[in-house]
């Protein structure tokens, strides 16, 4: 199920299995369309001793070029006398998709080989309808329908195409023109409609024990004009120096902040980097931040995650605008404002292009109307453009989005209350499974009606300031006195309040109620977030050698076991960030911070392939669980990094005073 490598520049994005096989593919939008649906893009190798694809028998190495979104990887078999090294990228500012692939032969003696490249687009995400041909004023080959074009073509040792296949696929038995080339001939058929496929090749000579290198490229555009412009950019300037333009572009993108790193290990600075590169590749050029874009997840749920859920959006823009990426911060802000209704709330999920995503929320409740929101998602925007303007200060900006976005979502919040409790009105959570007043979501408010209260003070609204502010401490008292319990001694996940007015609690332990402290509602060191924190630990904590914390007890997504005691969920890498995080805030020595490196470090321990991060971990075997990368995870941990270097650079110069 994971994704291996994402390689990505806002509009088109590309990602690669296990085996270094392109699964995913991207356009216009980070999410949206997917031309692959998760089918293959094989690359297949003849040699004397016949057809090898690459996603059989290899010795495998993927990676990335170190702090860059360019690939590296080597395909080794040594039986046939063959490496191949790949160096990927998609340009970080054409729509064009590069490769550079050489083929070294490790014989002593001449070879001839061809190379192969299969196309098994779907245009739109569907097979039916697509066109393919073999368009000789562009010497390749061209898929397309309606406004989706796509040129496959390249040069070998100065030729172009060896040869080419289009053909049916899928359909009254036909399973596409890669099996075409298990004869090493392509039939040369030069045009097929309906759900198609192509393959390409191109033919090397190898001396004994040398190598040669094809170029490879894809355009994609609109129309036909728009990928014959881009097919005659890289011819002017080359495969090869538009991958290094590529690569020096996202090494000075992730490296534009000097972070003194030393004292570290090197995958702490390893990690955050890649991280900081990942979470790029998940954001749309119009503003969406991704959950994550690994279509596997379609054989569970036939659903996927290429949404923009405002609260996920949310809390990666605030990691973002702590590591100084205001600009990609502000878009997400633009994109809210853009798409909060006309009463102040923003909806379940969007699509990428800002039309709303499927939803399980419904509308109506025991035929009473409700809202199908989760008011956290409503909150959380507000909460992390407060923290945008301490980041950025950019005040222009702020007074852009104060009236449309953050009044509007303030005064909703304000009003959308239990008028006994004080607290927000039921919604449902942040996990999507349920409905109620919640603790974690009771927090998001307070903090976002605190900001909220800022920026009224900031334009000098003294009485939306003063709305906002006792708003705010009226849900904080609130949560102390309905949803903290003094017999279990912790926050409870939710409250519900029954038709005769009884109050009844669901008291599961819940990773989430560490939003207590984290949005402001209590310090982290009250005793009543120290009791949550360490129930949150001791209960929570997955008693196998994999360890990490689950999301609560019994949690039913994706279920290795029933055996809560010893695994009450599989453990996630945010809720495992959030207890290291929870361990920064209270640390007064360095000592004490290690509790929190040893979180960061079972992160670290955690990733896949070359620095990956998932949204799960199998309980016993440690593998990825769901979909992966997950944008949240990485975020969260480029976040955690930064708060824990600024934590130790505090407790260090605080002793350095004392003494």
């Amino acid at each position: 199920m994971p994704r291996d490598l994402v390689l990505g520049n806002g509009k088109v994005l590309v990602n690669f299995d296990q085996d270094g096989i392109i699964r995913d593919f991207y356009f216009p939008h980070v999410g949206s369309e997917n031309h692959l649906n998760g089918h293959p893009m094989r690359i297949g190798v003849m040699v004397e001793e016949g057809l090898y694809w690459v996603d059989t028998y290899w010795d495998r190495e993927i990676g990335y070029k170190k702090d860059t979104l360019v690939s590296d990887i080597t395909l080794t078999r040594e039986e046939i006398g063959l490496r191949i090294k790949i160096e990927a990228a998609v340009h970080y500012n054409k729509n064009i998709y590069l490769k550079k692939i050489s083929v070294e032969n490790l014989k002593a003696t001449q070879r001839e080989v061809k190379l192969y490249f299969s196309h098994d687009l779907r245009i739109y995400g569907s097979d039916i309808g697509d066109t393919v041909l073999y368009a000789p004023q562009l010497k390749g080959i061209m898929h397309y329908k309606g406004r989706r074009y796509f040129l496959m073509t390249g040069r070998c040792q100065g030729e172009a195409l060896h040869n080419y296949s289009t053909g049916i696929k899928d359909f009254q038995g036909a399973k596409g023109t890669w099996k075409d080339a298990e004869d090493g001939e392509l039939s040369g058929n030069p045009i097929a409609q309906g759900s198609v496929d192509s393959t390409i090749s191109f033919k090397l000579d190898l001396a004994a024990q040398s190598s040669e290198v094809v170029h490879y490229w894809i355009a994609v555009g609109k129309n036909h004009g728009e990928i014959a412009s881009l097919n005659d950019y890289v011819l002017e300037r080359g495969v090869e120096k538009l991958i290094k333009e590529t690569g020096h572009y996202w090494y000075s993108w992730v490296n534009k902040r000097e972070y003194n790193f030393s004292g570290y290990s090197q995958s702490w600075q390893d990690l955050f980097k890649r991280s900081l590169l990942t979470v790029r590749t998940q954001i749309d050029h119009w503003g969406a931040i991704l959950a994550a874009n690994d279509t596997d997840i379609l054989e569970y749920n036939r659903d996927h995650y290429s949404y923009m859920w405002p609260r996920d959006g949310a809390l990666v823009a605030y990691y973002l605008d702590q590591a100084g990426y205001h600009q990609l911060t502000e878009r997400f802000f633009d994109f809210c404002k853009a798409k909060l209704t006309d009463d102040g709330y923003l909806l379940h999920k969007y699509n990428p292009d800002g039309s709303l995503g499927s939803s399980w929320h419904p509308w109506v409740e025991d035929g009473q109307r409700q809202l199908p929101i989760q008011e956290d998602e409503t909150a959380l925007p507000i909460y992390a453009l407060g923290n945008y303007y301490r980041q950025s200060e950019n005040l222009e900006f702020i007074q852009e989005v104060y009236e449309p976005l953050v009044k509007k979502a303030a005064d909703f919040m304000v009003e959308y209350r239990d008028p006994e409790l004080k607290l927000p009105q039921p919604s449902h959570d942040l996990w999507e499974e349920r409905h109620g007043i919640l603790t974690f979501t009771s927090a998001t408010v307070y903090g976002a009606l605190q900001e909220a209260a800022n920026f009224a003070e900031l334009f000098g609204e003294e009485e939306e300031a003063a709305k906002y502010s006792r708003a705010a401490e009226e849900i904080k008292a609130g949560i102390l006195e309905y949803l903290y319990d003094e017999e279990l001694g912790r926050f409870v996940r939710m409250i519900n309040v029954e038709d005769d007015g009884t109050i009844v609690a669901d008291k599961t332990i819940e990773s989430s109620l560490f939003g207590v402290y984290y949005f402001g509602v209590l310090p982290a060191d009250d005793f009543r977030v120290i009791n949550t924190m360490k129930q949150i630990e001791k209960r929570l904590w997955v008693k196998t050698e994999v360890g990490g914390v689950a999301r609560y007890e019994d949690d039913y997504y994706f279920q290795v076991t029933g055996d809560i005691e010893k695994v009450p969920g599989n453990p996630w890498v945010i809720c495992t960030l959030w207890l290291a995080d929870w361990y920064i805030e209270i640390a007064k020595t360095e000592d004490e911070l290690k509790k929190a490196q040893k979180l960061i470090d079972w992160v670290i321990d955690s990733t896949y392939s070359d620095n990956l991060l998932p949204e799960q971990l199998h309980p016993y075997k440690g593998t990825s669980l769901s979909v992966a990368p997950l944008t949240w995870s990485h975020a969260t941990f480029a976040g955690i990094v930064l708060k824990y270097k600024q934590k130790l650079a505090e407790i260090r110069s605080y002793n350095q005073v004392v003494s």
